[in-house]
């Protein structure tokens, strides 16, 4: 009995220790973050996803940064100057700032960084971020850049703060080539020291950072797919921010004690795409007929509980030059009608994959879109993958691609239509060397897109993209969901989060009350 009682005191114990967050967070000195889905890369200019950058934007510093409102101000560059006709820019850095390998930060860095991102016989999953308007970059002096570009790029400065911008120690990249995705080295407040595929990256506070050093002194990221073991590890107080947070559960979470949830519009569009090469889907009219079949507000409302809003574009409505296009209204009978027209009057048989954790109610959101395509006559077969597989295999050449159908959505980092829309529907950017998984191709949408990337007056950029938008909408290359709405949930006495509207959680200035 005595045995029993001890034992009793201890799991009670433990039980208090857990619920007050003090395990995860070790007396306020570690975060733990439950993330949806593990991180791919942590190179820069070489990781295409959201979870990948939450974890480089802690190890790395770009040369200018956003803020939570979206504005841009500097980081390891103090300022810069333009000239008149926009082809030549000088960026001033910050003096005295030393990579975690002990090597320093300076003009010869960021041209080593920029010509790395430039290359055309070597590039890197993001080159076409840069290499389209970079003509050269050149250090004047030890810490004076000068870039010369091909074209007048208006987005120039958003292009600088996207996560791909993260400037990388040139000993490193040197050193390690291209395994230095498991040796990143930067310039952050938060030093790398190890990654357990499967189950962990660590990090560990630098403590001789630029900008003093964060109150936290570890981060451990922790990849829990499963949607409702994050909530649990949450409410147990075993994660201190769990993200995404089911929809599902915000409201009860918010009336749970010692737990908060952050809620927001987002930049990021859920769509699904369709392999425009392969038939049937290389027929317009079948592309608009599964637009037309799919129900997108029912979807919003019974799934995602109202915590979104149905597309009226190919982007999302934060990011800059956004314009409300259209939304394909639910209509099954116009989808039949399509279909029989193209010759499939008692529909197909087709395959469509999806991520399971990645987005809030992905999976669930899948299985419903493949329930509504039945009622017109489409068989869908759905198949789940683990984050990484389903990238690496969403991410193949024309001829390798398996898929036909997929669930997959985009906000871009840059938080403009440039890179709203550029590597996702440039004929330029078919996968792999884009985000232009759907194959598709268009030149009068590329002509649009070409102009806004080389125009500089804001109103006319946004009136090209207008343009561009208008022509891909009408081609139907993806089924338009909807805009996503976030949501993150924080142990309550976790304070100074920062939650961007293109989907990025950092937790690098946070600390425990």
């Amino acid at each position: 009995m005595k045995k029993l009682s001890i034992l009793g005191i201890m799991v009670i114990l433990i039980s208090m220790l857990v619920s007050s967050g003090t395990v995860a967070s070790e007396g306020g000195k570690t975060i733990v973050f439950a993330l949806g889905a593990e991180p791919v890369r942590l190179d820069p200019p070489n990781q295409t996803d959201n979870p990948s950058e939450m974890v480089v934007r802690h190890i790395y510093d770009n040369l200018v940064e956003f803020t939570e409102k979206g504005d841009i101000v500097p980081m390891l560059a103090t300022s810069w100057d333009t000239s008149k006709d926009g082809l030549h820019w000088t960026f001033h850095l910050r003096k005295g700032v030393k990579f975690h390998d002990g090597t320093p930060f300076d003009a010869n860095a960021v041209a080593f960084n920029l010509k790395r991102v430039t290359d055309p016989e070597k590039t890197t999953r993001r080159t076409k971020l840069y290499a389209p308007f970079i003509e050269s970059a050149k250090a004047v002096d030890k810490y004076t850049v000068s870039i010369e570009l091909k074209a007048p790029f208006g987005a120039l400065l958003a292009h600088f703060a996207h996560g791909a911008g993260g400037m990388v120690s040139p000993k490193a990249l040197q050193t390690y080539k291209d395994k230095i995705s498991l040796h990143p080295v930067g310039t952050g407040p938060f030093i790398f020291q190890e990654w357990v595929p499967g189950e962990q990256i660590v990090l560990k506070r630098n403590d001789a950072y630029w900008k003093g050093n964060a109150k936290i002194e570890k981060i451990i990221f922790k990849p829990v797919p499963e949607a409702g073991s994050r909530v649990m590890m949450l409410e147990s107080g075993e994660a201190d921010v769990a993200f995404p947070v089911p929809l599902v559960e915000v409201d009860r979470l918010r009336k749970t004690k010692g737990v908060k949830v952050i809620t927001g519009d987002t930049a990021r569009v859920i769509y699904i795409g369709m392999n425009n090469l392969k038939k049937p889907f290389s027929d317009v009219r079948v592309r608009k007929a599964i637009n037309y079949a799919v129900n997108k507000k029912a979807i919003v409302k019974n799934i995602l509980k109202g915590m979104a809003t149905p597309s009226k574009s190919i982007i999302g409505s934060l990011v800059w030059g956004y314009s409300p296009i259209q939304s394909y209204e639910y209509n099954p009978e116009k989808a039949k009608s399509l279909l029989k027209e193209a010759g499939y009057p008692n529909g197909f048989e087709t395959s469509l994959w999806t991520p399971e954790g990645r987005y809030p109610m992905d999976a669930q959101v899948a299985e419903a879109v493949a329930g509504q395509l039945q009622k017109v006559g489409i068989r869908v077969k759905l198949r789940k993958w683990e984050w990484a597989a389903y990238i690496r295999n969403t991410r193949k050449k024309p001829e390798e691609a398996k898929y036909e159908m997929f669930l997959l959505g985009w906000a871009p980092s840059t938080g403009d239509a440039d890179w709203g829309m550029r590597p996702l529907f440039y004929s330029g950017m078919w996968a792999p060397i884009g985000s232009n998984r759907c194959y598709y191709k268009n030149p009068e949408a590329d002509r649009y897109i070409e102009a806004g990337m080389k125009t500089a007056d804001p109103e006319k950029r946004k009136e090209i993209y207008r343009k561009a938008q208008e022509i891909i909408v009408k081609d139907a290359p993806w089924v338009m969901l909807y805009d996503m709405v976030q949501s993150v949930g924080i142990r309550e006495n976790l304070e100074n989060i920062t939650v961007w509207p293109i989907e990025i959680v950092l937790v690098k200035d946070a600390y425990f009350k």
